[in-house]
Parts: C-alpha cells; structure tokens; sequence
C-alpha cells in the first residue's frame, strides 16, 4: 500500500489485521519506494495514492504493470475528475475509489479487483465510466450518495415536474446532457428507472 498519510495506512492496517483474506504485506509513503517495495515481494495487488512525493502512482502504476502485468493495482485519492482517472486507468490500474468512500467500500474493492474485475467507486465520474462498463466491471454501492451540486439542481427541477428539456432550457444545457445526468443519478441511487427517479426527487424535495 502506497500514501503519503500514514494516519490512513495505520487505520487500513488496523482494520484488516484479523482479515484472513487480506495480509498486508508492507506499506510506503511515495511512489519510489512503492515501485521498490513490489519489486521486492510481488503482490497480488497493490493500493496506491495518486498525489505522493518523488513519484506519483500513475508513473509508479505505468512502471510496475510494465514489470508485472499480472498485479492488480487499485487507486485510492480523492481525485474524482474524469482526467485524473483516465491517466490512473491508463497507467493500468484495475480498480479506482475514493478515499472517502468508507473502508467497507475499500474491502469489496480489493475483493473484486484481486479476482480479475473491475471496480468503481459508485461516487466517480459516471460520465467518464460509462466508456468502460462492461460484465466484468463491478460498481460499488455506497450508504452515503455524493451527488454534485448540478445533479440536486436537476433533482430538484424533477421533482418540480420539469421534462429534461424543460430542465435543458432553463440551465442552458443540451437535453442530451440533462438525460446523461439522469442515468447517472439512477446508477449513483441505485434505482432502475426514471420513474423511481421521479420519486425519489420528489421524496427528496424539501431536503436539497
């Protein structure tokens, strides 16, 4: 495990210590001493930061796939933007979370990305993700929905009873966009339609 904080390794270690599935073979604080560290002892998988001193994990990422094609890597940051995961999933990460997603979201990640698949923070660029989504992908679901500030403001349009391209015209977007920000609403809620959509919103009304 690679980051900078070693406050979060410490709470990683501690939470898996009884874990009989996951042994953490060693932890690092950068991305020199990550590379040196598999290098070393070959894991299964590995968890890396992105932002980390000496060596970011995408260039630490492109290093060890290029060595060891057969280690999974999963990211862990806080970097939700669609560029910071396409660099991250092209160095050849398996896997991308976010630091705030809780440590249970973490275990069914490295559960998934050790058995070959690949996993997604349910809270990361689901414009981006829609590229990759395929059946050997697996999104997380999460208790706590972090919807953007313009996904509430198409929330609350919905509930108000506004069409997409009612909501399109008065935000001054594509209706096209609107729709888009539909689906990943559903997906992020985990809900199976528009219509649940629909209810949702108005549920969620007075709460935004």
């Amino acid at each position: 495990m690679a980051e900078d904080h070693q406050m979060l390794i410490d709470g990683v270690k501690s939470f898996f210590e009884y874990d009989e599935n996951i042994n953490i073979i060693g932890t690092v604080n950068n991305g020199e001493d990550l590379v040196k560290l598999v290098t070393l002892k070959q894991p299964k998988l590995i968890i890396t930061d992105i932002r980390m001193p000496k060596m970011d994990g995408i260039e630490a990422a492109k290093i060890i796939k290029k060595q060891f094609p057969h280690i999974h890597i999963l990211a862990m940051t806080m970097f939700d933007q669609p560029d910071a995961i396409k660099q991250m999933l092209n160095a050849g990460a398996n896997g991308y979370i976010l630091k705030n997603s809780g440590i249970k979201m973490l275990s069914k990640a490295i559960s998934s990305v050790s058995n070959g698949e690949t996993f997604f923070d349910p809270n990361v660029a689901f414009n981006f993700m829609n590229g990759y989504v395929n059946d050997n992908v697996t999104i997380g679901k999460s208790d706590k929905v972090l919807l953007s500030n313009r996904e509430k403001e198409i929330l609350h349009l919905i509930a108000n009873g506004k069409t997409s391209k009612e909501i399109a015209e008065s935000l001054f977007l594509a209706k096209t966009t609107i729709d888009t920000h539909r689906k990943n609403m559903i997906r992020k809620l985990d809900l199976s339609s528009g219509s649940e959509l629909v209810k949702y919103a108005i549920d969620k009304k007075y709460q935004f």
